[in-house]
């Protein structure tokens, strides 16, 4: 009898926004569908139903003592090295005898930049066919959610460089939606001090929700404020093809202990200027508000878990 594969747990951050959430739920299940032979469940870190807790119990209750968790994330920030490692060393404590990896987050990925390009491409009325030439006059503004960790940011930067090689924009440049300078007007501005006439401001986000909403209103905003400027909105990456395959590739990874993370720079692990007083910080698990269970190791609120890659 061969032993059966382990399931995949989806680790999502959470929003407030109803289609955002119910957009990651839909992933989820479209997820299971491609791979019957696999159970997969998921759950949110915060701020959404289901948590993460309600995820794992589902897979006990199918009879899964093996899993990989793959954060659905694409830069690795506080939730991605801290919240989810946490919180699966907790799911440990509530179910005796599982088991686990933990994968790595998404981006960037060539797959990722396709998908960005081709968001890109629509926004600037095409369908996939312009030429670099037609990129020539476009500089594209690369909107990351924003993070209190520098390594986090310092990913979005390079999301913007590997979407400017061999591709043919004027320029990519860089900014944030909370948390993180420069903020979305000020990395408008820096676009037109470096020469833009031509822009498109794309959300460097999977699904939409609060924060790629709040981009497109600044975006608005900044436009209305400087006409003499073209600014164009693209769109969220979505739940494409694209996307489903490499949480697979995540998954793999996972499975085989094949997960290559770069710690160079993690502010747990080396002390960076500003952050030396995060080398070595106990990581806590994240209490969802809708985690039923979580009122059930008080003992264990204040313990910690040291932080794991």
């Amino acid at each position: 009898m061969t032993t059966p594969p382990p399931a995949l747990l989806i680790a999502g951050h959470g929003t407030r926004d109803e289609a955002g959430a119910e957009a990651f739920r839909d992933f989820v299940r479209e997820l299971g569908a491609r791979h019957p032979e696999l159970p997969v469940a998921g759950g949110f870190i915060e701020l959404s139903p289901p948590p993460l807790g309600d995820a794992v119990a589902e897979l006990v209750e199918r009879g899964v003592r093996r899993f990989a968790a793959v954060p659905l994330m694409l830069v690795s920030a506080g939730h991605a090295k801290g919240d989810i490692p946490a919180a699966l060393s907790r799911e440990q404590e509530r179910h005796p005898g599982i088991s686990y990896t933990y994968g790595r987050p998404l981006g960037p990925h060539p797959a990722l930049l396709n998908v960005l390009e081709r968001r890109l491409d629509e926004a600037l009325g095409a369908t996939g066919g312009r030429t670099p030439m037609d990129r020539a006059d476009v500089t594209v503004l690369l909107v990351g959610r924003g993070s209190t960790d520098p390594d986090a940011n310092a990913e979005v930067y390079k999301a913007a460089r590997l979407l400017w090689e061999g591709r043919g924009y004027a320029g990519v440049e860089t900014a944030f939606v909370s948390l993180a300078a420069p903020d979305v007007p000020s990395g408008l501005d820096r676009c037109v001090a470096l020469g833009a006439r031509r822009i498109v401001v794309l959300p460097y986000f999977l699904f939409t929700g609060i924060l790629p909403d709040r981009v497109k209103q600044q975006t608005e905003g900044w436009a209305a404020a400087h006409p003499e400027v073209e600014v164009r909105s693209a769109e969220v990456i979505g739940p494409e093809p694209e996307l489903l395959d490499l949480v697979m590739e995540r998954y793999e990874e996972a499975v085989k202990g094949d997960l290559r993370m770069n710690c160079d720079s993690c502010v747990y692990r080396i002390a960076l200027p500003g952050f030396e007083d995060k080398v070595g910080l106990p990581q806590q698990p994240h209490f969802h508000p809708d985690d039923d269970g979580h009122h059930h190791h008080h003992g264990h609120h204040h313990g910690a878990h040291t932080h794991a890659h």
